[in-house]
């Protein structure tokens, strides 16, 4: 345990670095000032302002888990078009139970709405990337994100309960049943990724089983999220400008708006689809795809009325493995050729080490970390 004693934000500065003490996002201060504190105001090129609807495809899973070849095949034309150009597409028909959904965001309202001090029982380490933060205070100083956290692991392969330990060993054992509920939602979001999975294969030409079996024994990344109501929307953020730097997100959101695309040179909105989950291409996938489907920018942003809330699965694969593009889209089609590779092989965990420690994710993350290598690796 970090022996600094966590402290509230100063809203009578505005830091000019980190400091080592863990800084607390106490919601209930920060409503009661008329003003937010410097550190949450954006630059005014990257504040919000009113935008269109980005007109994102709701996939219908249904005919690929029927077996049905036509519907298959229009799914796959449709997430292909979807992921060449901005990487959004959302699904329906998807076989995740609604309650399990419900459960799942319910859960996390209820985490957020703990008293401070129950939530800084699982306060995020220096070093991890499990565990409680707000506003990302604790490694950045200036545009902060007007948002809380909670982030912890799922192993495929683990033999132990890790989720329903993390939340009795970090918050206590009256959490088990908190536990249960994200337990039961992480494996459906395994599920339900390996089956999108066998889809992107099919419509990068690489078959069905390549993906999935790549992502079959993987370690993924569960994080809730809440973006509290902002006396100041239009100058914060609730996530700042980013690409994922993992393989897929899938993303359950409220009903509540807030998430942005930019594409087109401009930022679009992602409204909210009733029963349906949003998925986007990150860094890793892009790279698995020799660059052909897009790992896009995207934000989040907060209103002065309703708290909103998501839940963010962040696919990964086992740490070690290598993310290397199959053979099939490293060849030009019929006359086998040669294509450049986009990006040099590395591993998950070099990239996420990357990202938790060196670097803060943004739309050149894997160009940035693949250029670090070049100059680590040169004499």
């Amino acid at each position: 345990m970090d022996s600094v004693s966590p402290v509230t934000l100063d809203l009578n500065k505005e830091k000019g670095h980190c400091s080592n003490s863990a800084v607390v996002f106490d919601t209930s201060f920060l409503r009661r000032q008329a003003k937010i504190p410097e550190s949450f105001v954006w630059p005014l090129s990257e504040r919000p302002h009113p935008l269109e609807e980005l007109e994102v495809p709701v996939v219908d899973l249904r005919g690929l888990f029927d077996g049905d070849e036509t519907s298959i095949s229009h799914a796959a034309d449709a997430v292909r078009s979807a992921c060449v150009r901005h990487g959004f597409f959302q699904v329906i028909n998807h076989k995740v139970d609604a309650k399990v959904s419900s459960d799942a965001l319910d859960a996390a309202g209820d985490f957020f709405k703990l008293p401070q001090s129950t939530k800084l029982r699982a306060r995020r380490q220096p070093g991890s990337a499990w565990g409680y933060v707000g506003a990302h205070a604790d490694r950045f100083a200036s545009k902060l994100p007007w948002k809380e956290t909670l982030t912890f692991g799922y192993d495929y392969s683990e033999r132990r309960d890790g989720v329903l330990d993390y939340f009795t060993s970090k918050l206590g054992e009256g959490f088990e049943p908190m536990g249960r509920v994200y337990r039961r939602y992480c494996e459906a979001m395994k599920e339900l990724s390996l089956s999108v999975m066998e889809l992107l294969g099919i419509s990068l030409g690489v078959g069905r089983g390549y993906y999935r079996q790549f992502f079959e024994d993987g370690s993924s990344i569960m994080r809730c999220n809440s973006y509290p109501p902002c006396q100041e929307p239009e100058l914060a953020l609730g996530t700042g400008p980013h690409c994922d730097p993992t393989a897929l997100t899938i993303l359950l959101q409220d009903q509540v708006d807030g998430l942005q695309v930019f594409t087109e040179g401009k930022w679009q909105a992602v409204r909210p689809v009733r029963r349906a989950l949003v998925i986007n291409i990150g860094d890793t996938f892009m790279a698995l795809s020799n660059g052909r489907y897009k790992s896009c920018l995207h934000r989040a942003v907060v209103n002065s009325e309703r708290e909103r809330l998501s839940l963010a699965f962040f696919v990964c694969p086992r740490g070690d493995r290598v993310v290397r593009p199959p053979r099939e889209l490293l060849l030009l089609e019929e006359e086998e050729e040669a294509v450049p590779r986009a990006f040099p092989d590395f591993t998950w965990a070099e990239l996420l080490e990357f990202t938790q420690t060196h670097y803060r994710a943004d739309t050149t993350t894997l160009q940035s970390f693949a250029r670090r290598r070049f100059l680590a690796s040169s004499p």
